[in-house]
């Protein structure tokens, strides 16, 4: 795994002081402490930022009137919640920052969600599901959104999938090296995102984030969207195919 090329150094050296007196240094401080010289972005950086801009304004002129109709059906169907779902997440170099998406589960199901992660919380997740919010999560609609994060420089179309910073937090104590995802912004897809399984430990996820940081070009960003086009696109007959299947 070329993380050698990262030119991050671990985080065991991290110290997370939990104090009334002394309160924990923010994520991005501590991340520009550690980092010294390994956040300076290549020149390809550039043109996947160009790439971004101009992905996310096509996808918000093409996808304005769905995503209009998803913000009337949400509302109707959910009156007194909103449309959209906020969440802090993590942002390039430990920035802080609100990714919003739609709305896929019932009112107040963050609140509950919060502790869990994982497998667990993909299992609790399917329990707080609504009808709209499932078809909305399967068909990949609920990220539309995001493209906004994408245009403010939140997120790429491209990168590590965003977390939030309670988990970034404890993942970092488990796994030093995951610090070093924070070389470049979240994704609203990714390489990781097209190869991971569920069964896979979150060190396997983040080797995939690393191929992806070390080889980061035009090439693979397009590959990514290509791949992630085509998966949705053919979502549906593949889980026609899986249905008809189990039933003969």
């Amino acid at each position: 795994m070329p993380d050698d090329r990262l030119a991050l150094p671990m985080a065991q050296t991290v110290v997370n002081p939990v104090s009334p007196v002394h309160p924990p240094e923010p994520l991005a401080a501590r991340y520009a402490r550690m980092a010294h010289d390994g956040l300076e972005p290549r020149t390809v950086d550039g043109v996947l930022r160009v790439l971004d801009v101009l992905i996310a304004l096509v996808a918000l002129v093409v996808c304005s009137l769905p995503m209009a109709a998803i913000v009337i059906s949400l509302r109707l169907d959910s009156p007194r919640a909103s449309a959209l779902y906020r969440g802090r997440r993590v942002g390039r170099a430990g920035q802080i920052f609100t990714m919003v998406k739609f709305r896929t589960l019932r009112p107040d199901a963050e609140a509950r969600l919060g502790p869990f992660m994982g497998t667990e919380l993909d299992r609790l997740t399917e329990d707080e599901m609504t009808r709209l919010g499932s078809f909305l999560r399967v068909s990949k609609l609920d990220e539309l959104p995001q493209l906004w994060n994408v245009l403010r420089g939140d997120m790429s179309i491209v990168g590590p999938r965003p977390i939030r910073p309670i988990f970034f937090e404890q993942l970092s104590q488990e796994i030093p090296q995951y610090w070093q995802r924070l070389v470049v912004a979240p994704g609203l897809t990714g390489f990781a995102q097209m190869r991971i399984r569920r069964d896979m430990s979150w060190a396997e996820k983040l080797a995939h984030d690393f191929e992806y940081i070390a080889d980061r070009s035009v090439g693979l960003y397009l590959l990514v969207v290509a791949e992630t086009v085509a998966l949705i696109l053919t979502g549906p007959f593949r889980r026609l195919w899986v249905r008809l299947r189990g039933g003969g």
